[in-house]
Parts: C-alpha cells; sequence; structure tokens
C-alpha cells in the first residue's frame, strides 16, 4: 500500500483502497462448518484477482474481510467499473461440498489523497463507506463522504441510547388488531414496539430496529417485546378478554441463537401463558435465509404449540417448493400490494395468486396495510380470510386495544 502511495504521489495519480466484506458469512460458517468458509474465502480471492487489473493489489485483511488497492489512477469513474466488476464476478453461483450458493459482497472505497493522506485514516474510511453499503440493502459499494463519517457518529450514538433504552424501560408496545372478514370479530392482536425517546421523542422501529440487528441488542429487544407482550396477553385474560391470537416479530438473528428454544419456553412458562396463543411472524427474506435450519427450528416451535406466520409476503424470494416444507399457519399479504390493489391490476393479481396459493397449502391469509374501505372489500371478494390496517383501527396502547376489544366483543 505505501509503495503505491509513494507512486501516486511521485506520478500525481490518486490511489484507491477497496474494502470488502462477504454479506451473511457468519450463517455460511455456522451452517456448512469452517472448511466450507474457508474454501469459499479461497474462491472469491480468486475472483477478486481476475476482476481487478493486473496493476492492483489484492489482499485478505482478516476473516472474511479483503482489501483492493487500485493504483495509478485519475478519477473515482475507475472506481466505479473495477466496483462493479467485482460486483458481477458474484452473479455466478459458488460451489461448496457439491451445492451451489449464491454469496454477496459490499465495497467501500476511500481515495488517496483525498479522503485521507495517511494508510490507516484511508483504511477507516472505506471501512465506513462499506457500513454505508451494507445499510443500503448489500450486495453494492459506496464511495466515501464526510457525510458518512456524521452518520457513523449518529448510529454510534443511537446503539449507546438503545442500550441505555433497555435499562430505562424507554420501549414500550402498541397492539394493532386483526379483523376476520368473515365475522367481523378480532382474532389477533399484533404487538408492535415503539421508542419513547427522552430527547427525540417516539422513533420508529423503521429506524433503530436496522442498527438493533447489526448487534446483540436484537436479542435483548426482541426477548422484552416477547416478555412483555405475554404478560399483558395474561392481564388481559385475567379480565376476561377472549383468547385471540398474539402476534408478535421475531427476527433471523433470534432465529439463529442456539438457546432461542429454552429462551422461548422460560418466557411462556413464567409468563402463564398458552404457547397456542402465541404466533411468531417471520418476514420471507428472513425464513429463506437459511432454509434448511429454520425448517427444522420451526418444526421446534410448531411442537410446543406455536404458530408460525409468514410476514412481507411476496416480496421475498421463497419458491413453493420451499414454502410447502414450512411449518406455517399463516401468509401475510405485504402491505405493498394492497396499498395498490384497487389501481394496479398486477397487485390485484399478485394478491389472488397469495389467496389461491395459501389457501391450497390449507394455510390462513391476513392482508396487512388496509388503509381504505374499497380495498377490504375487494379482498373480502378475492377470499382473504383477516385484516388488519389504519382503516380497521390505528395501532394502540394496552389499555386502549383492551377497550377496543371490548367494545367490539360486545357490538357481537
Amino acid at each position: 500500500m505505501q509503495w503505491s502511495v509513494d507512486l501516486a504521489n511521485r506520478g500525481h495519480y490518486l490511489v484507491a483502497l477497496l474494502f470488502l466484506d462477504l454479506d451473511r458469512f457468519k450463517i455460511i460458517n455456522d451452517t456448512l462448518g469452517h472448511q466450507a468458509g474457508d474454501q469459499l474465502l479461497i474462491e472469491v480471492a480468486g475472483r477478486l484477482k481476475k476482476a481487478v487489473r493486473a496493476t492492483d493489489i489484492v489482499c485478505r485483511l482478516a476473516g472474511d474481510e479483503f482489501t483492493v488497492v487500485l493504483t495509478q489512477i485519475h478519477g473515482t469513474g475507475e472506481i466505479d467499473r473495477v466496483a462493479r466488476k467485482i460486483l458481477d464476478s458474484f452473479q455466478a453461483p459458488f460451489t461448496l461440498q457439491d451445492r451451489e450458493l449464491f454469496v454477496t459482497a459490499s465495497i467501500g472505497a476511500a481515495v488517496y489523497p483525498q479522503d485521507s493522506e495517511d494508510i490507516h485514516g484511508l483504511l477507516k474510511n472505506a471501512d465506513t463507506a462499506m457500513y454505508y453499503a451494507k445499510n443500503m440493502g448489500k450486495n453494492t459499494y459506496a464511495v466515501f463522504t464526510e457525510s458518512m463519517n456524521r452518520q457513523a457518529h449518529d448510529e454510534l450514538e443511537l446503539e449507546t441510547d438503545l442500550r441505555h433504552a433497555l435499562i430505562s424501560d424507554e420501549f414500550l408496545l402498541y397492539y394493532q388488531p386483526q379483523i376476520d372478514l368473515t365475522s367481523g370479530q378480532i382474532v389477533g392482536i399484533e404487538a408492535l414496539i415503539r421508542w419513547r425517546h427522552p430527547k427525540l421523542g417516539f422513533i420508529s422501529p423503521d429506524r433503530f430496529i436496522p442498527y438493533a440487528e447489526q448487534t446483540d441488542l436484537i436479542v435483548l429487544i426482541g426477548d422484552w417485546v416477547l416478555r412483555e407482550a405475554c404478560r399483558q396477553y395474561m392481564v388481559w385474560m385475567r379480565r376476561g378478554l377472549p383468547p385471540v391470537k398474539l402476534s408478535v416479530n421475531y427476527s433471523g438473528v433470534q432465529l439463529r441463537q442456539s438457546n432461542q428454544l429454552s429462551r422461548l419456553s422460560s418466557i411462556l412458562v413464567d409468563s402463564g401463558m398458552n404457547p397456542g396463543n402465541l404466533c411468531l411472524e417471520l418476514t420471507e427474506s428472513v425464513a429463506m435465509e437459511n432454509a434448511e435450519n429454520n425448517i427444522k427450528t420451526l418444526h421446534e416451535f410448531k411442537k410446543m404449540g406455536i404458530s408460525i406466520s409468514i410476514d412481507d409476503f411476496g416480496t421475498g424470494y421463497s419458491s413453493l417448493s420451499y414454502l410447502k416444507r414450512f411449518p406455517i399457519d399463516t401468509l401475510k399479504i405485504d402491505r405493498s400490494f394492497v396499498r395498490d390493489i384497487i389501481e394496479n391490476s398486477d397487485d390485484s393479481a399478485i394478491a389472488s395468486t397469495i389467496i389461491a396459493i395459501a389457501h391450497q397449502l390449507r394455510l390462513k391469509v391476513v392482508a396487512e396495510g388496509v388503509e381504505r374501505k374499497e380495498q377490504l372489500t375487494l379482498l373480502k371478494v378475492k377470499g382473504c380470510d383477516i385484516a388488519q390496517g389504519y382503516y380497521l383501527s390505528v395501532p394502540k396502547c394496552a389499555e386502549d386495544i383492551e377497550q377496543f376489544i371490548l367494545e367490539k366483543t360486545q357490538q357481537s
């Protein structure tokens, strides 16, 4: 690297440092073993060498992290070309243990001398850009800008605040009812976390959950949600509310915890909740991320009596062959298809297809994000079983949802 910098100074060139990290490498290591992981790293190094120019330098930094030094460049256009070529080289599957595996990478780039005049600063800024690329959705690249440092600082502050929030009891749950479209009865409620920040006010989970998932915090937060939702559910049962299904979101990180079954069982025992009244919601992408292992885990949940729902269905990449193997009870149509179901014929057709597939597999269908009467009417016509959304009810605090359920029960 120092040689490249010295050469750049003599010839008035630029040098770019690319920091590459494999996406979800830990899952491959945990599932297929370290030998397979090591073989993958060797194949990745080979592809990187083929993707870069003869004058460039490829190094493995540590674990699944690689650096690429682009020497004698004149502008960021050359960085773009090489980064795209590297990402394109990952489009073909890797073969490990007689199975094909698709692997993606996130790349961050920093340029000498404009981003830093020393190697350590350049590496730090390329690393910052790489994490920015990961936060954009992985399988992409980003070139460092100063605003990324400010964002990284904000993220570090957010993580600190999240840890404090757990200790200081700043989280609370809201509940959104799920309505049976035939009877009009409340058949379920979904627990939704909210963060009451002491300075910033209410913070949406869309903002803080992605950061929590990058750390161990999502497990602690997920446990808190389960424990609090089950505790509140039992309060309602003691007050005579009908035993509707309680749905709680379950993250991929939680699903991969080796002790998750004992943790979940402990929460149910401590609260006294009947497992048959609990439904765990997994997104389609989480369910498919490590499908074979997840199928085994979900079967263990089913043995406990817990129901399983696939959330955001239609936005992922699950195949029907896998779908029928998952021990699930419910499919949730993603709100993106419900939003334009009246105006967009494609979304309407997708919703009809999901409902038909689910019913063929003897699954219930929940449509989320119902915000207009016309959407609800069309979903009824299509045979959708259950709906939730702002048209039916906004998410409510525990006291308000209790009153809502009581009023609905009395009306029937």
